[in-house]
């Protein structure tokens, strides 16, 4: 699956979470089609959407680890592509990510990462099937499963 970014109209930025690229290329799943629809709509420029360096690294680690190191560098290499611009992870970003773990206990490391990413840049939107990102202050969750461009 390649897709490519055309002209975006400045409607929405939203950073885009691991879990949906990973359930768009992936197997048969209630959330691939919607997935899949958030993406096309980066392409298509219904939205204006954004990942980083670190949402590529963990698709290379999750596939790699599971046994799938060709898919690995497929779906990378399609993301890098798809966002010829990534964030980059910062000396802040991650000062930022100790402050959100010290907040928020309960959330994963790189959940934290992504937000401390995403508000670093003025990102207020994520779209992810990881709920937790809802219980962040100054982060607006969006569902895939229940997608349609803002």
């Amino acid at each position: 699956m390649i897709w490519k970014r055309t002209s975006l109209l400045h409607t929405l930025m939203i950073f885009i979470d691991t879990n949906v690229f990973l359930y768009a290329a992936g197997a048969d799943n209630p959330l691939r089609k919607p997935c899949q629809q958030v993406l096309q709509d980066a392409v298509s420029g219904a939205v204006e959407a954004v990942t980083s360096t670190e949402v590529v690294q963990e698709i290379l680690y999750v596939l790699i680890r599971r046994g799938l190191k060709e898919k690995a560098l497929v779906l990378a290499g399609e993301i890098l592509h798809l966002f010829p611009e990534l964030l980059p992870v910062t000396r802040p970003d991650m000062q930022r990510t100790t402050e959100l773990l010290r907040e928020h206990p309960d959330i994963q490391v790189r959940d934290a990462l992504h937000v401390a990413t995403m508000l670093n840049n003025g990102i207020g939107r994520i779209v992810s099937a990881d709920r937790d990102f809802e219980k962040i202050s100054g982060v607006h969750w969006l569902n895939p499963a229940s997608w349609s461009a803002p």
